[in-house]
């Protein structure tokens, strides 16, 4: 069977899912070019046509992730709702418990940005835009009058430190963290960051 032509665009976009989909099966370090190329049915020749080596074919991947996030990120905050609303709806989304993918891809991005500079910058500005656009909205609402938090930007770390935490311990440990307390969790995280009640929060914050 012939094999739709693709653009260059279209064909490093499948590349880098692929590549994707084979760091969260295998892990960063053991991910081959053959891995990728077997996945799609492709030549090695053509992997290294768009990415010269494995170590740029894995960066252009994380980086490839990272835009998807942020731009599900961008959607939930720029809704037009309150910031509340907005908060907990991003919040809920990015933690291990709910529909965001890609944990066990960013656990495996943390552990090689300790040895990649490349990789260390990217995950570090992921980081900061993540905390910025919470910081961003707590600000809003705050000035909306509607909640307290005298300090956004620890507000932001403090919140993004506890997913991360939590993804950790049931991505990588497999703690045994039911996910209806993981949320609760969240959720009272979430109230008491932002000075509100938690039956508040639940009832009209709803996502």
């Amino acid at each position: 069977m012939t094999r739709v032509r693709l653009s260059v665009a279209e064909r490093r976009g499948e590349l880098l899912r692929a590549t994707i989909e084979q760091i969260e099966a295998r892990g960063a370090a053991a991910v081959r070019i053959s891995d990728v190329a077997s996945a799609l049915g492709v030549s090695n020749a053509l992997v290294l046509y768009h990415f010269s080596t494995k170590e740029r074919l894995v960066a252009a991947a994380f980086a490839h992730a990272a835009e998807g996030d942020l731009a599900q990120l961008r959607k939930l905050l720029g809704r037009r709702t309150t910031a509340l609303r907005r908060l907990r709806a991003a919040v809920r989304w990015y933690a291990p418990t709910g529909p965001a993918k890609g944990w066990r891809l960013w656990i495996e991005g943390w552990s090689m940005a300790l040895r990649e500079p490349a990789l260390r910058e990217l995950v570090g500005d992921l980081d900061r835009q993540w905390k910025a656009a919470l910081t961003e909205v707590i600000r809003e609402g705050v000035s909306a009058g509607e909640f307290r938090c005298p300090d956004p930007a620890g507000a932001a770390l403090r919140l993004t430190a506890l997913l991360d935490g939590l993804a950790v311990q049931m991505t990588s440990y497999g703690a045994g963290v039911p996910r209806s307390r993981a949320l609760a969790w969240v959720d009272e995280a979430l109230a008491r960051e932002l000075g509100v009640e938690h039956q508040a929060l639940t009832t009209t914050a709803a996502p």
